[in-house]
């Protein structure tokens, strides 16, 4: 059974809430009106406050639907255009974990390629050089820890375009776990991919402290395995 998405809210305040997506939850409602996780946490802001009607809630970011970790919203119109803006001035750095199915060549590297979304299948089609209508993809990874059979990968994103990791990592010979869409040769039983967004740095942008919110991994032996690992190298 699912933990509810009120028990896993890992920041909150008057301004910002930042929440523990699970895998295979959808950030906000999609065409055929599957609840998301902008849904129940609305339910959950208005049960907290005893509203009956509507409540605010502004998405910041979104990540993919496989794709595991921390998601921010605003809880006020005054924090959404901030957080926008300092969106938009890259003040808002986004560690992401990958685990990767082939060994990387290099411990860490700077990947900069150019995209092109296809919306008709939901993929993105990757170039070394720009071409008409790419967008610029810029990234950083670190290979931090490995198991007998995988490595993870720390990836601090520079821009953030659509399945930007997941292209970038697969075009650089290293696909994440579970990316069918993008290399990988077996799903993960679960259907999601083995990349989660691990940790969001930022000042606040009303009280001006500095927040690091960190998102604790699946409950998974692998992902597990690896939060441990991870933690003794620091």
């Amino acid at each position: 059974m699912s933990v509810p998405a009120g028990e896993r809210i890992i920041f909150e305040d008057n301004h910002i809430l930042v929440v523990n997506k699970l895998p295979g939850e959808l950030v906000q409602p999609d065409t055929v009106k599957t609840i998301s996780l902008e849904d129940t946490l609305k339910d959950y802001i208005r049960d907290k406050s005893g509203k009956t009607g509507n409540v605010y809630l502004g998405v910041i970011h979104r990540i993919d639907r496989p794709v595991s970790g921390a998601v921010m919203f605003s809880k006020s119109s005054k924090a959404l255009s901030r957080l926008n803006r300092l969106l938009q001035e890259k003040k808002i750095e986004k560690t992401y974990w990958a685990i990767v199915t082939n060994k990387p060549e290099k411990k860490e590297d700077s990947l900069i390629n150019y995209l092109i979304r296809n919306t008709r299948n939901n993929t993105v089609k990757i170039f070394d050089k720009e071409i008409k209508d790419s967008q610029r993809a810029e990234m950083r990874y670190r290979w931090i820890a490995e198991s007998d059979r995988y490595f993870l990968l720390e990836v601090k994103l520079i821009t953030g375009r659509h399945h930007q990791i997941r292209a970038q990592l697969s075009h650089a010979g290293i696909p994440i776990k579970g990316d069918l869409k993008y290399g990988a040769a077996r799903s993960n039983p679960d259907g999601s991919i083995s990349l989660h967004s691990r940790q969001i740095n930022l000042e606040h942008p009303v009280t001006h402290e500095m927040l690091e919110i960190i998102a604790p991994v699946p409950d998974d032996k692998l992902w597990k395995f690896f939060e441990t690992e991870a933690g003794i190298k620091k």
